[in-house]
């Protein structure tokens, strides 16, 4: 219904209303003034119904950047899987500079919470390379950090938005959350001391909802590639191992894996790592013919999981 129509509606049962008072001498303006009320508030209703944007339109006003992306990404097919609406308590897992938070903060509207989650702060001191002292002192404000910069990605929503460290957990999120997204997240997880993925594991236990989902999108490795090729640190893990981790720790598989975001072009061999391929193309930088090969095969090819907490 337009506001035009509903306007009308309303002003046409104002004036039912005065051709049928039994008061005559109850005076007109009243009953004007009680339809124009109504009027008003209806107006505000479907404004408020018409000033929600849909994710198309969430997905549309997103940087160029972003979206030559989004079809190797597939955000809104993949959101859709996850069966994430506005409303909902969603928690990303290293959320980073917002990729994906800028679309869901918008999307999960007034009435949702983001929940950011980052790697706990031992688990970034075996990193190595980057993970400096320095590196290390500014992640300990990570939280603080990463909240106030998601205010800059509203668009306009008053969505909550909260975050913690794994190893930290609110504890006024326990069993509150919809669901947790790990989005080609998991494969740190796995690359050092197995204490860090199942603290992870126990954390998002503890926040979901019961039939709470947890979404997985993963960099995924050949079945007949080595174990030790596949622990992560590569950056790919094998479909079979990751739901064999989820269902240990009492998840249970939705139906069977997407396809959503698969890239059969992607076939890495026991030399190859995720990071080799666009957009870092960390291999051949230097090499205009190898750089040319690989933007060929595009991004990664990756599984797309959905899991339910067992209750």
């Amino acid at each position: 219904m337009t506001i035009k129509n509903l306007t009308l509606g309303v002003a046409a049962l104002a004036l039912v209303a005065c051709s049928n008072s039994a008061d005559v001498s109850e005076p007109v303006t009243e009953i004007v003034d009680a339809a124009a009320e109504a009027v008003a508030e209806a107006v505000e209703t479907v404004e408020a119904v018409e000033a929600v944007m849909s994710l198309d339109d969430i997905l549309a006003m997103q940087s160029e950047d972003m979206q030559a992306r989004y079809t190797a990404r597939n955000p809104g097919q993949t959101l859709a899987y996850f069966g994430i609406e506005p409303g909902m308590t969603v928690a990303e897992v290293l959320p980073g500079g917002g990729w994906y938070s800028k679309i869901l903060i918008p999307y999960l509207g007034d009435d949702g919470t983001l929940v950011g989650i980052d790697y706990s702060l031992p688990m970034w001191g075996k990193f190595g390379g980057f993970a400096t002292q320095e590196f290390l002192d500014d992640r300990k404000n990570w939280a603080e950090t990463w909240t106030g910069d998601a205010q800059d990605w509203r668009s306009g929503s008053e969505a909550d938005i909260v975050a913690f460290p794994f190893g930290s957990r609110l504890a006024d999120l326990e069993g509150q959350v919809d669901a947790v997204l790990m989005i080609r997240a998991m494969h740190h997880l796995t690359r050092f001391d197995r204490a860090h993925l199942q603290e992870a594991l126990d954390d998002m236990q503890a926040i979901l909802k019961p039939d709470g989902i947890v979404g997985i999108v993963q960099h995924r490795g050949p079945e007949t590639n080595s174990d030790d090729w596949a622990n992560g640190d590569n950056g790919y893990l094998k479909q079979s191992e990751v739901i064999k981790i989820m269902e240990a720790a009492g998840f249970e598989l939705i139906g069977d894996p997407s396809e959503i975001n698969a890239n059969p072009k992607d076939q890495p061999t026991s030399d190859d790592a995720v990071w080799r391929l666009p957009p870092t193309l960390g291999t051949s930088r230097d090499n205009p013919e190898l750089k040319a090969k690989l933007e060929a095969v595009g991004e990664t090819d990756r599984m797309t999981l959905k899991f339910r907490r067992a209750s």
